[in-house]
C-alpha cells in the first residue's frame, strides 16, 4: 500500500527549504510513498529535480514569490488542477506563498492531510506593521485547515504560539538536517590553498565567507558594511560572498563605492560548497530572518567558527562562545566587533574549531527524513485523529466521492 505525498514549494532556487524538499521527495521509502513535487518555474534546481528517479515533478507556471493578485489566482487554479490529477493523500507545503495557496488548493480538492513546514517567518522589524498583520492573518486562516505544522526551530514554535497560529499539540520540530560527512572530511593543504585563492585570499590571509542567495532576507548589504569596518582593523582580512541573486548588482556597486574591490569578492554560486566552507577561517551570516539556516550546521560540521545574527534557531544551532558569536539583526558594528574578536584571537578560533566537527543526530538529514516519514505514518493511520485510513483506495474513494469523480 502506497500513499501519494505531494510537496509544494514556490521556487526551486538554491536554498535550505528547497534542498530539504528535494532530499525528502528523492529519498522517501518507495514501498510506502509515491512522491510528487509541484513548483514554480525558473529555479536553479528545477532540472536537478526533474532528473530525480521515481519523482513526478510538475511546474506550476504562474507560481512565483512576488505578490501579484491575478497571477496568484491563476497559480491557485493551476494547483487545484494538478492536485485533482495527482490525487495525493498528503500535501506538504513549504515557503509562504506555496504554503498559503497550496494548503487552500489541497483543502478545496479534498486532500485529507495537509502539512506545512515553517522555514522561518518572513517578518522583520523593517516591515510596516500592517504587513505583519496581513501575513499573520493569512497564516491564521490557513492554519484552520492545516493538519500538522512542522517547525525547523523551537524559536519558530514560540513565535507561532505567540501569534496564535497553532497550539503546541499541532506542531512538531523537525530540523532541516545536512549530510555532515563532506564537511568533516579532511581537506589537503594544496586544495585548501587553491580554493582560498579562487575566493581572493592567500595562505596567510584570514578569509571570511558567506554562502547565501543575495536577497533581502540574507542581508548581503550588511555583510559588505561589516567587511568595511573589519578591513580597517584587520589588514589581513579578506571576504567572499558565495552566491548570486537579485541584490548582486547593488552589492557589487557598494563594494566599489567603499574601495573594497581588493578585499571583498562576489564569486557567484559554486558546486563545491563543502570545500569552500572548509577553506574559510570564519563563516559570517548576516540574515534578517531565518528558520534554522543549514549553513550554520555546515560551518559547525566543518569546525569553522560562526559569527551570525540572532535570528530564528541560531542559538539552537550555534552555542554562543562555543561555536561562534551571535549579534542582533542589523547590528553592523556589533557584528564587526565580534568578528574582529574571533579573527584576532587564534586560540579562540582553535577552541571553536575543536568544539565543532560532530553534530547531534537531530541535525543529520537522514534523521530528518526518518522523522518526516514517521509523521506521515502517524497522520495516515489517524486521519486528523479521527477515522483510520487503513486502505489507500478506500481513502481516495472517500475523498473524491464528494466531488462526483
Amino acid at each position: 500500500m502506497t500513499h501519494t505525498i505531494c510537496h509544494i514549494i514556490t521556487k526551486l532556487e538554491l536554498g535550505g527549504a528547497q534542498e530539504v524538499a528535494l532530499y525528502t521527495v528523492a529519498n522517501l521509502d518507495r514501498a510506502r510513498f509515491r512522491p510528487v513535487l509541484l513548483t514554480g518555474p525558473g529555479g536553479l534546481l528545477t532540472e536537478e529535480a526533474k532528473a530525480l528517479p521515481g519523482v513526478e515533478v510538475e511546474i506550476v507556471p504562474a507560481l512565483g514569490r512576488e505578490i501579484r493578485p491575478f497571477r496568484d489566482v491563476l497559480a491557485f487554479l493551476q494547483l487545484v488542477r494538478l492536485l485533482r490529477r495527482t490525487r495525493p493523500t498528503v500535501v506538504h507545503t513549504h515557503s509562504s506563498k506555496a504554503g498559503v495557496l497550496g494548503r487552500w488548493a489541497a483543502w478545496l480538492t479534498g486532500v485529507p492531510i495537509i502539512v506545512h513546514t515553517i522555514h522561518g517567518f518572513g517578518i522583520t522589524p523593517t516591515q510596516p506593521a500592517w504587513l505583519h498583520w496581513v501575513v499573520i492573518g493569512l497564516e491564521r486562516l490557513a492554519g484552520r485547515i492545516t493538519t500538522r505544522w512542522i517547525a525547523v526551530a523551537q524559536a519558530n514554535v514560540e513565535e507561532g504560539v505567540r501569534w496564535r497560529l497553532f497550539d503546541r499539540a499541532r506542531v512538531a520540530v523537525i530540523r532541516p538536517g545536512i549530510d555532515p560527512r563532506p564537511f568533516q572530511a579532511p581537506l589537503s593543504s594544496r586544495e585548501r590553498d587553491r580554493v582560498r585563492a579562487e575566493l581572493g585570499a592567500g595562505p596567510r590571509d584570514l578569509l571570511v565567507g558567506m554562502v547565501a542567495c543575495l536577497k533581502p532576507q540574507k542581508g548581503p548589504h550588511d555583510f559588505v558594511e561589516v567587511a568595511a569596518r573589519v578591513c580597517v582593523r584587520v589588514p589581513s582580512a579578506r571576504f567572499a560572498l558565495i552566491g548570486d541573486g537579485e541584490l548582486r548588482a547593488m552589492v557589487e556597486a557598494r563594494i566599489q563605492a567603499l574601495n573594497l574591490a581588493g578585499r571583498v569578492r562576489v564569486v557567484g554560486w559554486r558546486r563545491d560548497i563543502p570545500d569552500v566552507v572548509r577553506a574559510l577561517d570564519v563563516f559570517l551570516l548576516t540574515s534578517h530572518w531565518e528558520g534554522l539556516a543549514r549553513v550554520w550546521l555546515e560551518a559547525r560540521a566543518a569546525g569553522v567558527p560562526v559569527v551570525a545574527t540572532k535570528v530564528g534557531g541560531a542559538a539552537e544551532a550555534i552555542v554562543e562562545g562555543r561555536h561562534g558569536r551571535l549579534c542582533d539583526v542589523g547590528d553592523v558594528s556589533g557584528l564587526a566587533d565580534r568578528l574582529c574578536e574571533v579573527l584576532t584571537d587564534a586560540a579562540l578560533r582553535d577552541r571553536m574549531r575543536a568544539a565543532g566537527g560532530q553534530l547531534p543526530a537531530e541535525f543529520d538529514i537522514r534523521e530528518m527524513l526518518a522523522q518526516c516519514e514517521q509523521l506521515y505514518d502517524k497522520l495516515l493511520t489517524s486521519d486528523r485523529g479521527g477515522d483510520l485510513v487503513p486502505d489507500h483506495r478506500a481513502a481516495e474513494s472517500i475523498r473524491y466521492a464528494r466531488r462526483g469523480e
